[in-house]
């Protein structure tokens, strides 16, 4: 328990009551699918209040990402669907953030290429995602888990979001992503190319 991320600890606590209701993995992957549909939307509306609003959907949204599994998991249900599902719902709501604050911020200083790098930043993230999902096809779950750094994931970057947006450094978040995803997206193919080689070469060998 204590090698668990801080996250994933809480979750695990929430899963605990969760397994003693009737709520069913999938229910959880819904809630948090419509948490970052929701948020996206308010972020495009550009508005503070919104905004601000969709800053905490949008970090129920990354937490609850630790719920479904968790929940699957303890109560015997997982399914390949589910666990497809989960990485669908997680992805459009990275996605629909990157894409929502770009809309929202169209008024900015960054005027009409907001939206394109809104645009540049979830598309990167797609492709991540994706790829991610192929090397586990092809390689295995092993080569996709993230290591665990004092109690933090790199995923767990995403949290930071709700912060950034409270504190008004959207916009430089966005170029920073526009620029950031898609050089992490270069490293991640690198990666998993080499993993998906690996993989097979051990098979091979066995």
């Amino acid at each position: 328990m204590t090698d668990l991320p801080y996250d994933q600890r809480l979750a695990n606590r929430i899963v605990g009551v969760l397994a003693r209701t009737p709520i069913t993995p999938n229910m959880v992957t819904t809630f948090g699918l419509v948490c970052g549909l929701v948020a996206a939307l308010l972020y495009a509306e550009g508005e503070p209040l919104e905004v601000n609003v969709a800053a905490a959907l949008f970090m129920i949204a990354v937490f609850n990402d630790h719920l479904d599994g968790g929940l699957a998991r303890a109560t015997g249900r997982t399914s390949k669907f589910g666990h497809y599902y989960d990485h669908l719902a997680v992805g459009v709501s990275y996605i629909g953030m990157f894409v929502g604050a770009g809309v929202g911020l169209r008024d900015g200083w960054l005027g009409d290429w907001a939206p394109l790098v809104g645009v540049i930043a979830g598309a990167s993230v797609t492709v991540i995602f994706m790829t991610r999902m192929t090397v586990e096809v092809r390689a295995g779950r092993e080569y996709v888990q993230q290591n665990n750094y004092g109690g933090f994931e790199v995923e767990d970057i995403m949290y930071v979001v709700g912060p950034i947006t409270w504190l008004g450094l959207l916009e430089p978040f966005l170029i920073a992503a526009g620029v950031g995803a898609p050089l992490f997206l270069l490293w991640v193919l690198r990666r998993s190319l080499r993993d998906i080689a690996r993989a097979a070469r051990g098979r091979s060998a066995s």
